[in-house]
């Protein structure tokens, strides 16, 4: 690992956010689709299987009689024929599920319009659009909301507008009006012609079923469009879904919950007191020589993974990863009240999590990993450097101490080496005594870049080799 005097934090920022990518997006994207086209023809599916029974019970209010069942069969067809729906629905169009919603809206306008072939037939054909069964397409039209893209909304209402308009026309072409009925109500309605016209059983009221469609035209129209706005803020919401977990790969869960409810908590310039901690491989070069790049690739994802896990599990923030090492902080970009401790526990925690590994890693013939950690706990200065290219930096004394501490690791031969201004900030914010064990101080070190001498403490056995997983 090369020295590092100034550390800038790669942390969420605009300089350092992954740049653009419109695959990831489209991943992230599609994925939100998917799961709410699924999630929305399920409820689609279970609203029509709510709805289609209660219908079928007033119905038998409506019509007490036993032809009433010609219209529970097909409310027994539409529900089975949405959980077809259900199979065939995914993001994107879908012609077997087009299809499928099209038979749908036929075996309505069919039912309505055609009828019952077990009722009476003493009536005229007029007469089936004086129920009001139009209503009933409302329904499909309101579950549809919920499973179906703005376009499949609006054309669910062209084609309902469509296929009700022509079995109008149809019905109105071939229908023979029975005679007697209109001469009847205009006899009993003599005087009051507006009456008669609204009466006449053999009158189709064109006008008034014109009123019906346009109007659940409009209803459909503004539902999707509504549909339409509700897609883009879901889209809005998986491009969030994804600076989130872009996020979190740099800072622990709370640290990102903390970021996500404040507007611009990263920009202000400041000076803070929190730990640095440097993680290198020892003796990586040799390590690595030799050795497929791509299994080199693979054991540092799984060096770096570990340690990762062990910095966000203590609320730390990962800064960066220095090739076969990684810098953190602990107590950015908010501070704490156990940063110290908080440091040492993670040190602590990644020496047992290297000393699981490498027992994993002895008994598949692999060579143990070692490495070298340094802690240190002072001030340093946070934020936002750059112009047009902002990025959020960690810099000062501290950053350089914590550096060469963990280069004292080889000579100190010790896995964890950390100076007293840790240490004893650990005691003072009460640190677990445990910790503690196995600190040997060092007085007086000489640390290259520093003009005075400082104090360290050190765990006397070389982490990953000797360090005994607890």
């Amino acid at each position: 690992m090369t020295d590092t005097l100034t550390a800038p934090q790669t942390g969420p920022t605009k300089a350092d956010a992954p740049p653009y990518d419109p695959v990831a997006d489209s991943i992230y994207a599609d994925t939100a689709l998917t799961a709410h086209k699924h999630e929305g023809l399920q409820l689609a599916v279970r609203a029509r299987w709510i709805a289609m029974p209660i219908i079928a019970v007033f119905l038998i209010w409506v019509n007490p009689a036993w032809n009433v069942l010609y219209y529970h069969a097909i409310l027994a067809l539409l529900c089975l024929n949405g959980w077809f729906i259900s199979l065939a629905g995914r993001v994107g169009q879908s012609r077997l599920e087009l299809l499928l919603i099209f038979l749908d809206l036929l075996i309505m306008t069919a039912g309505m319009v055609v009828p019952n072939p077990f009722g009476p037939q003493d009536w005229p054909v007029a007469m089936q659009y004086r129920f009001d069964n139009f209503l009933y397409f409302f329904v499909i039209l309101a579950a549809g909301t919920m499973a179906y893209s703005w376009r499949t909304v609006i054309a669910i209402g062209t084609w309902t507008t469509g296929m009700w308009l022509t079995g109008l026309a149809l019905a109105w072409w071939f229908s023979t009006p029975v005679a007697g009925l209109s001469e009847a109500a205009t006899d009993a309605f003599a005087g009051y012609p507006g009456v008669i016209a609204f009466l006449d059983p053999n009158s189709f009221m064109l006008n008034l079923r014109l009123q019906e469609v346009i109007v659940f035209l409009l209803v459909a129209v503004t539902l999707g469009f509504s549909a339409r706005r509700f897609d883009r803020l879901l889209l809005s919401n998986a491009g969030l879904e994804r600076e989130r977990a872009n996020l979190s790969r740099y800072f622990s869960p709370n640290v990102v919950d903390q970021l996500s409810q404040n507007d611009e908590p990263l920009k202000q310039v400041r000076s803070e007191n929190v730990a640095v901690m440097f993680i290198d491989i020892v003796g990586f070069t040799s390590l690595a020589e030799g050795r497929d790049p791509r299994d080199v690739i693979e054991l540092l994802r799984g060096f770096h993974g570990r340690m990762e896990r062990e910095v966000f599990r203590c609320d730390g923030t990962l800064d960066k990863y220095l090739g076969d090492g990684l810098m953190a902080t602990f107590g950015t970009p908010v501070s704490g009240e156990c940063d110290a401790s908080n440091a040492l526990t993670c040190a602590r925690a990644m020496c047992k999590s290297l000393a699981l590994w490498n027992i994993d890693r002895r008994g598949a013939g692999e060579p143990e990993i070692i490495m070298g950690i340094g802690l240190h706990y002072g001030e340093v200065v946070l934020g936002d450097i750059g112009a047009n290219r902002l990025e959020y930096a960690v810099i000062g004394n501290a950053v350089n101490i914590a550096s060469r501490l963990e280069k004292m690791t080889r000579t100190l031969n010790a896995g964890i080496v950390l100076s007293a201004a840790l240490h004893d900030r650990a005691v003072e914010e009460g640190v677990d005594p445990a910790l503690l064990d196995g600190l040997v101080k060092h007085p007086d070190q000489d640390v290259r870049g520093i003009a005075s001498r400082i104090d360290v403490w050190s765990c006397s056995e070389k982490t990953g080799r000797s360090e005994q997983a607890g």
